[in-house]
């Protein structure tokens, strides 16, 4: 079984022909302390910032007593979060794994908060933007915990290797719309669950067929994650939605996030309610 787990070194990365393996092979790479302890405290003091992102986040229920709260926006920007998004260790290492040119298609911060944060069920997220256009499944999400994630408070969960599955229909499953329950009963038979626990500066670079899922937070600790989708630019779909269509981006050098004090300057980020998002929509309605 090929190895998926990497250590960032800042003088020495670069995606190598092991990694481009791994995630093909497995549908995820994951890359220990690519952030490290002051660029984590920038990043979450920035998400943390009442007058920031939070200005936007709304709630969602999942069906079962429990809640998430998120935040989406369309483009990166230009404050902190937007220096993380556009930083070249993440859209370099997005755009060798993905074989081309990338951009921009959304960034969330996903809220599990302690004791009430809840579940989410199977899904590929191909499954919800396929949807939108994209005719070819090159598009890759990049998972980048604030906080630790393990078993405890609601860590992704993945089946290694599934992304090779292809599109699975996705159907409505009480207030979610979530992959074929059948398909990924068989394909548990088959495929290795993972448990992915990361620690707050860990990033996980996750193909977007790869079917995940999460728990509930029952514990008292609170699971922030913050994920940054990519499309190729060859990818551009062909149909305006509300996601953007091909933008390019404007990579900044990995120091730009230990250097912005940009906090609160909003403009340009075009942020999702949850009437404008369908694809939380058809998630939480269909």
């Amino acid at each position: 079984m090929t190895d998926s787990i990497f250590t960032y070194d800042p003088d020495t990365w670069r995606v190598t022909q092991e990694m481009k393996d791994a995630y093909d092979t497995n549908g995820y790479i994951l890359v220990r302390n690519m952030l490290n302890r002051d660029e984590v405290e920038k990043v979450r003091g920035a998400l943390e910032n009442p007058r920031g992102v939070q200005q936007h986040a709304y709630t969602f229920h999942d069906g079962k007593n429990r809640r998430n709260v998120m935040t989406l926006w369309n483009h990166p920007g230009d404050d902190v979060t937007g220096m993380l998004a556009r930083s070249r260790r993440v859209a370099d290492t997005a755009e060798e794994l993905l074989g081309g040119e990338v951009y921009h298609y959304h960034t969330k911060l996903i809220m599990k908060e302690a004791k009430t944060g809840g579940t989410f069920l199977w899904h590929q997220d191909y499954g919800y933007w396929y949807m939108n256009g994209c005719l070819y499944p090159d598009m890759a999400s990049v998972f980048i915990p604030i906080d630790d994630t393990d078993r405890g408070n609601g860590c992704l969960q993945v089946l290694r290797g599934s992304h090779k599955l292809g599109r699975v229909q996705h159907l409505n499953i009480g207030d979610q719309l979530g992959a074929d329950p059948e398909r990924v009963q068989q394909a548990q038979k088959q495929l290795d669950h993972i448990y992915v626990e990361m620690k707050a500066g860990d990033i996980l670079f996750f193909h977007c067929n790869l079917l995940h899922t999460s728990d509930q937070n029952s514990s008292d600790r609170r699971r922030w994650v913050f994920i940054v989708a990519f499309n190729k630019r060859a990818n551009n779909p062909y149909k305006v939605h509300h996601h953007p269509q091909y933008t390019p981006l404007i990579k900044v050098e990995d120091s730009a996030l230990l250097e912005c004090e940009n906090l609160e300057d909003l403009e340009g980020k075009w942020f999702m309610s949850p009437e404008e998002d369908r694809s939380v929509i058809r998630k939480l309605q269909q």
